[in-house]
């Protein structure tokens, strides 16, 4: 990089550092570093969401799928169909259950519910894959960097990990929220900085013709070898962000982060209708890059040989202006680094809350406790990233991998907890063991199952086991939505129906 590209990324981790650091140093409590006093306006959260999404993980692994990877292409658009399902889901159901319950972390609902035990085993499956998903991204944001600065990989993963251990101790889930608005900024005009300059490159957007499929109907994913399937990615996608977002600690944290409820609502509304317009521009650049790697050029020699996970930073160093370059490398360092900071926050908050006898106090030496564990999780993720290196899949689809194998179960106790009201502790155990060893067998046996399709297998395992096992299934009684809830839902399944018949579309006319 230039001295210009090293002023304008210091420049902004500086500020992004500088800005933890000085909302950190108002926290008394645990429940300051955890939940930002519950004082989160819905409009930031949604922010600090969509900042999250459209991170390193998204900028270096989707554009690489889309134009490198075997049986890529833009079929990975089809998994954002399940966004605005699955948002849906969550406020009128999940979200409401949980807001009501409060507490530092999600898990505290099941124990009301289960007991003591339940909530350690959910708490202990959330940090055993958020641990291992920390790592990939942390080693994302290295693979960046390392080609920009023509550092070795596992190098460069050591030194962002330092840093983003002095980072995440300081501020807390509010300065991680904080920093995230300013991030979401930048990421987007970073990803249009990068779609502008591979649009000019010759070749850009001339992709072969299977790179530009979309909607695949004609296979399942179940033995037939296609992973990225419509129903697979629609169903797996569903049941996987529902998961996601609202049982899994480090995103549900940013919800409970919120005044009220209505707010909460507000956040998974603004997260499910403007995620795929965000999700386009990184997909665009990879439409534009396939085209550029259909013929022979200086991108595809200085290509010859790396992983398919090198083509944005490759593209990056050799393609994109002096200054413009800088700007796009530290809204990736700044934005994973946050991505990692809310990680790492949700893991030490689990670690805490969760899994002693006596859950720490929320007061100062909680506090400190939190900063301590927070630390120690740094460390572990970046030993992660060390391991994710050898890895033979794109960044983005280990990440999903690692998730899918674990959130169908988690959702299933979640869902038993909520809505069938028999069920009792040892069915939930049951159930869970039983949806992640069907899927953990999926996954050594057969290959052939698209990976997807896990969080399905998972979740109809834990809840019929847990049902079986707890007694006869019964719908436990819910209190009806709110008007303004199922409002929002109507929104988001419109939605939905607007970006199919758009993908439909393009099927038709390409």
């Amino acid at each position: 990089m230039s001295g210009l590209d090293w002023s304008v990324t210091a420049l902004y981790a500086a500020a992004m550092v500088a800005m933890s650091f000085w909302v950190g140093r108002g926290h008394a409590s645990a429940s300051d570093y955890f939940l930002a006093s519950r004082s989160m306006p819905g409009w930031l959260v949604c922010s600090s969401i969509l900042a999250t999404q459209l991170s390193a993980i998204s900028l270096v692994g989707g554009p690489a799928f889309v134009a490198m990877k075997p049986g890529g292409g833009l079929v990975w658009l089809q998994y954002e169909l399940a966004v605005p399902l699955a948002m849906a889901a969550l406020l009128l159901w999940i979200a409401p259950a949980l807001h009501a319950r409060g507490g530092i972390t999600i898990y505290e609902f099941l124990e009301d519910r289960f007991g003591r035990g339940t909530r350690r085993a959910l708490s202990l499956v959330f940090i055993a894959s958020r641990s291992l998903a920390t790592g990939v991204m942390l080693y994302a944001t290295a693979v960046v960097l390392a080609v920009c600065l023509d550092w070795r990989v596992d190098a460069t993963i050591l030194a962002v990990g330092a840093i983003t251990v002095l980072y995440t101790t300081a501020g807390g889930i509010r300065a991680d929220i904080y920093t995230d608005a300013a991030q979401f900024v930048v990421l987007a005009v970073g990803t249009i900085v990068l779609l502008a300059c591979a649009a000019s490159l010759d070749g850009a957007f001339e992709a072969p013709p299977e790179r530009l499929a979309v909607l695949d109907f004609g296979h399942t994913g179940l033995g037939d070898g296609r992973t990225f399937a419509f129903w697979p990615m629609l169903l797996g996608g569903f049941f996987l962000y529902v998961a996601y977002y609202g049982c899994d600690q480090s995103q549900a944290q940013r919800l409970l982060t919120t005044a009220s409820e209505g707010e909460t609502r507000k956040a998974l509304l603004w997260n499910g209708l403007l995620r795929f317009p965000l999700s386009l521009l990184y997909i665009l650049v990879g439409v534009a890059l396939a085209g550029v790697m259909a013929r022979p050029g200086p991108l595809v020699d200085a290509m010859a040989g790396q992983r398919a996970d090198f083509l944005v930073p490759v593209f990056l160093r050799d393609h994109v202006p002096s200054g413009l370059r800088g700007l796009v490398v530290a809204g990736m360092l700044a934005a994973a680094m946050s991505s990692i900071d809310s990680a790492i926050n949700s893991l030490s908050a689990a670690t805490l809350r969760d899994l002693p006898a006596q859950p720490v106090g929320d007061d100062a030496r909680g506090l400190r406790l939190g900063r301590i564990w927070s630390v120690l999780w740094g460390v572990a993720a970046t030993a992660a990233a060390l391991g994710a290196q050898h890895s033979s899949e794109t960044v983005i689809e280990l990440v999903n991998k690692i998730g899918s194998a674990f959130y169908g179960p988690v959702l299933g106790v979640f869902v038993m907890a909520i809505f069938v009201a028999r069920v009792r502790a040892a069915g939930a155990m049951a159930g869970l063991a039983a949806g992640l060893a069907v899927n953990v067998a999926l996954w050594r046996l057969a290959p052939g199952v698209s990976w997807l399709w896990w969080n399905v297998t998972g979740f109809a395992a834990c809840v019929a086991v847990g049902a079986a096992v707890g007694g006869a299934p019964r719908i436990g009684p819910r209190a009806a939505p709110p008007p303004g809830a199922v409002r929002q839902a109507a929104v988001l399944g419109g939605t939905f129906a607007a970006m199919l018949a758009a993908l439909l579309v393009w099927t038709m006319v390409r």
